[in-house]
């Protein structure tokens, strides 16, 4: 369930101070700001959801330590897009190494799309909204994005400056150039 909020007028949801200290005092809520600078307010995911998104970051993680080309964030990392100046926390997300050093400001929100983000979708969302999510992050420069929808056993792949594509759980998901030598077999992260 999601609820969103119309409060940029009595405050301002561009500092990240405030998010943050919205943020403890609702620890139990994840916070997201959309571009139109409304507050977007998500319960915790459902228990399955939260295993499938745990086995999905592990094998990222694995990727990510035999090939240290980057950092991988975890799901309660929020991110300030460049362009919509909105305030995302992606289920997966990961930024390569030489993109991190050049970042000005490490404290607080980093303001930088990742190159690759993931998001699973729970009982909760609905596709569009998901798919318009993923629109925006490629909007804001994410190089590689995947919208897992366990539902219809489907995975849509949004890419930078290419054309996006969907395929079946039956297809290994491929880290492409963004993350190279990355794969991921759906079946068995979602074995019934």
């Amino acid at each position: 369930m999601k609820i969103i909020l119309n409060i940029q007028p009595l405050l301002d949801l561009s500092d990240d101070q405030l998010m943050l200290s919205l943020s403890a005092l609702n620890p139990n809520l994840r916070l997201e700001v959309n571009r139109f600078q409304k507050l977007v307010i998500a319960m915790p995911t459902f228990s399955n959801t939260g295993k499938y998104n745990a086995k999905l970051n592990g094998n990222l993680f694995v990727w990510n330590e035999e090939n240290e080309l980057g950092e991988l964030f975890d799901s309660s990392t929020g991110f300030r897009l460049p362009e919509t100046k909105s305030l995302l926390s992606p289920d997966m997300s990961w930024i390569e190494n030489s993109r991190l050093e050049k970042l000005e400001k490490q404290d607080g929100y980093f303001n930088i799309a990742p190159d690759f983000v993931g998001e699973l979708r729970s009982d909760s969302d609905t596709l569009n909204e998901l798919k318009e999510k993923m629109e925006e992050y490629i909007e804001n420069g994410v190089r590689l994005g995947w919208l897992i929808d366990p539902k219809g056993e489907k995975v849509y792949i949004y890419r930078l400056n290419k054309e996006n594509s969907v395929q079946s759980f039956e297809q290994k998901l491929s880290g492409e150039d963004v993350l190279p030598n990355f794969e991921v077999d759906l079946l068995k992260i979602f074995k019934k």
